[in-house]
């Protein structure tokens, strides 16, 4: 009886781990199943600075890259700099997995200050009040060269955050909070 029990316990295990690859994307598992380098290539269309970096080198982030992600991500109307959600380059990795890119990321808006935040807020009703842009943790962008739409449902796929839709503006919304869309 007990070889029976040990033996279904095993197969349970089996077929749970299976069940939760296959709800995974397939190429976004890959990216974290396999050790290898993150490389990011970037343009900050408000400043005009381009920025290639491996913030990953497979085993660990690179302390000196992500202080590079982190300047490039400022706040460049208040010339504010804030830690950026090692995650939400770790999203953005895998989108461009997904989609099978590796042309530039145009950032549009990182990090915000609550000054710059509300600053926007007083001009557009789009800007939340207590914006993920405020918290590191959030980016506008668009990728030269692919269909926004193809871009937001690359990020809904891959349930990591928040994914905002704004094809008038030309850009796509994510960041790592909860789940969810609009």
């Amino acid at each position: 009886m007990e070889f029976i029990d040990h033996h279904r316990r095993r197969w349970l295990a089996l077929g749970g781990a299976a069940l939760g690859v296959a709800l995974l994307p397939g190429q976004a598992f890959a990216t974290l199943s396999t050790p290898r380098p993150r490389i990011l290539t970037l343009a900050n269309l408000n400043t005009g600075e381009y920025l290639k970096t491996e913030f990953f080198d497979g085993r660990r982030y690179n302390k000196d890259e992500l202080s590079r992600l982190n300047h490039f991500f400022r706040d460049y109307r208040a010339n504010k700099i804030k830690t950026i959600d090692p995650l939400l380059f770790d999203q953005l990795y895998r989108l461009q997995v997904m989609l099978g890119t590796n042309k530039p990321v145009q950032l549009i808006s990182g990090y915000r200050s609550v000054d710059t935040n509300n600053e926007m807020r007083s001009h557009s009703r789009g800007v939340a009040k207590q914006s993920y842009h405020t918290k590191g943790q959030a980016m506008d962008f668009h990728i030269e060269g692919v269909q926004l739409a193809n871009i937001r449902k690359a990020a809904l796929k891959l349930k990591a955050g928040g994914v905002g839709y704004y094809p008038k503006s030309n850009f796509v919304h994510i960041d790592t909070g909860p789940t969810r869309s609009w």
